[in-house]
């Protein structure tokens, strides 16, 4: 699994490749010379700011792109023949194309706002204003090739992700040369060029 988030937190610790260009861009966005980041200043910057936040991703995104691709050609190496991504925004960057499949992960409205209020730094304009970039949960369940429902209890939630996996791998309808992602979509290819972004 290849998390997208999880690669942003990278670029922006300390050292990251990201740090220099963000605080460039935003002084005061980094917690010292060097880095890491410091989320909370950088989003003050952005919060509210279409431009800002524009910028910012403008900035972010290529570095994520790159290192996703360095990783799925690692993986491929490896002899993976099936590698997830959980991509935030990938209908609403348009990067679904550099997949194989795409798996959109939902729940019921009220469930989702529940669990998204209790990450950490989390609040309810930030909530707001990440709906506010998304397109509407029922459109990305239709593009989707497949839908994965995390309204209902985890244990037939994880039973639904082993039979899509399963199927993926060729062990059931639909055979191999697929990928799916958790939220996202799987790399296409062994390694070929993709791009990154979306998931609900």
């Amino acid at each position: 699994m290849i998390d997208a988030d999880a690669l942003v937190a990278e670029l922006y610790g300390p050292g990251g490749g990201a740090v220099a260009a963000v605080e460039a861009a935003f002084p005061g966005s980094s917690a010292a010379p060097g880095g890491p980041i410091d989320r909370a200043a950088l989003s003050r910057h952005v919060v509210g700011d279409a431009e800002a936040l524009r910028r910012l991703e403008a900035l972010v995104h290529p570095l994520v792109e790159a290192e996703r691709r360095r990783r799925v050609a690692a993986l491929a190496a490896e002899g993976h023949a099936l590698v997830a991504a959980d991509v935030p925004l990938l209908y609403e960057s348009g990067s679904e194309g550099a997949f194989d499949a795409v798996a959109v992960v939902r729940c019921p409205p009220a469930a989702q706002r529940e669990r998204v209020l209790a990450r950490p730094g989390m609040s309810t304009e930030k909530f707001e204003g990440l709906l506010a970039r998304q397109l509407p949960a029922e459109e990305k369940a239709a593009r989707a090739d497949f839908v994965i429902d995390t309204g209902r209890a985890p244990r037939a939630t994880r039973g639904e992700v082993e039979a899509l996996v399963r199927r993926l791998r060729g062990g059931g309808p639909g055979g191999a040369g697929a990928g799916a992602g958790a939220g996202a979509g799987a790399p296409r290819g062994r390694g070929s060029p993709g791009g990154g972004g979306g998931g609900s």
